[in-house]
């Protein structure tokens, strides 16, 4: 070994046991804060927005963004857990794109909770069994989850937060020889968001509809001649080979997931507030629902129509905004929606999904 790796070697050592030191003291101030809310919430999502935005704009490199909105949530997710880890819900079994999306937005340091349906994510939490629940509620490539947007519409829960997950499907087999593959297993958004690869490369094969990306890569690691369409993860996880990455249509294919739970989220200076309305039957009734959000220069990013399932051709809407309900702005477009329009159910103000 030269002496100059020595001295290298030598100066990472001495950060490391800074680092070391440091992470311990921001464990304790943690544990203090905890102590300190005397049982409110251990999480609170607006300040570890600012946490993360906070580091990753003073970040300098070479290390990415990502690494570093990585690297704080991870931090965050230990220290958390000192006290209690959190239980969340999501969409299993473990190895699913739901799964990443927990790990993601919570890190490695929760306690997951796999649920068999996007229904028993709401009954979880609902029920108190999981603090928060984590659910997908729409693709980039195959549209709005219409589960996911029903219980949100029956659901007392509130929105915490949201996660974006960029999702890069591969195919998954025993099989190297494509040719001999007769069945891919998969779930039908997956299916869909690769369905130009297949019609390219697996003509012959049939396509069979299963609960889960999890439970596809589950029955092909034990049939011959089967394939699945699944994260990296599920395929480490089940111990069958990758024999195609990235395989989806959309190379920006990106799944968003909404965080469910039981408390209102403070404002953290970069907020999106969602919504459920309706429109009075009358003429010009949907165009003045969004009057008020042009008189007050709020700017709305969705407008999902969805079956009311309360009558016949019934609609309601589903509207995403850049605010929180407390700003000025979106307060006082809001007072003037509830006004003109028939139904209007906040669902929640969260902080923007980060990198």
């Amino acid at each position: 070994m030269s002496d100059e790796l020595k001295k290298f070697r030598t100066q990472i050592d001495s950060i490391d046991d800074e680092l070391l030191t440091l992470f311990n003291q921001r464990a304790k101030l943690a544990q203090q804060i905890g102590h300190a809310k005397n049982g409110s919430a251990v999480l609170r999502p607006e300040r570890e927005a600012q946490v993360l935005k906070r580091m990753v704009d003073a970040n300098a490199g070479p290390l990415s963004a990502q690494s570093v909105n990585t690297l704080f949530t991870e931090i965050m997710s230990h220290c958390r857990a000192l006290e209690e880890p959190l239980a969340v819900a999501f969409l299993g079994p473990q190895g699913t794109f739901s799964e990443a999306a927990v790990i993601k937005r919570f890190g490695q340091a929760c306690r997951e909770v796999p649920c068999a349906s996007i229904d028993e994510v709401f009954r979880k939490v609902e029920s108190g069994e999981a603090n928060y629940g984590v659910v997908p509620v729409e693709n980039s490539t195959e549209g709005a989850i219409g589960r996911t947007l029903d219980l949100l519409l029956q659901s007392p829960l509130k929105l915490c937060g949201e996660v974006m997950l960029a999702v890069h499907q591969c195919l998954l087999s025993q099989d190297k020889d494509l040719a001999k593959i007769k069945r891919v297993y998969s779930h039908p958004q997956s299916l869909g968001q690769c369905q130009d690869w297949l019609n390219a490369h697996l003509p012959q094969a049939e396509r069979v509809s299963v609960a889960s990306n999890a439970e596809a890569a589950s029955l092909a690691a034990k049939e011959k001649h089967s394939a699945a369409i699944a994260g990296k993860q599920a395929a480490e996880r089940f111990g069958i080979a990758v024999q195609a990455a990235n395989i989806e249509d959309d190379p920006r294919n990106t799944t968003r997931f909404l965080v469910v739970g039981n408390q209102d989220v403070a404002a953290s200076g970069t907020d999106k507030t969602s919504m459920v309305i309706s429109a009075p039957n009358r003429p010009g009734a949907v165009h003045d629902l969004l009057v008020p959000f042009a008189k007050h220069g709020v700017s709305m990013s969705k407008l999902e129509s969805r079956p009311a399932k309360s009558g016949l051709w019934e609609y309601v809407f589903f509207v995403d905004i850049e605010g929180h309900q407390t700003d000025s702005k979106v307060a006082a477009a809001l007072k003037e929606l509830k006004v003109v329009a028939a139904f209007v159910k906040i669902l929640g103000s969260y902080p923007v999904a980060s990198i």
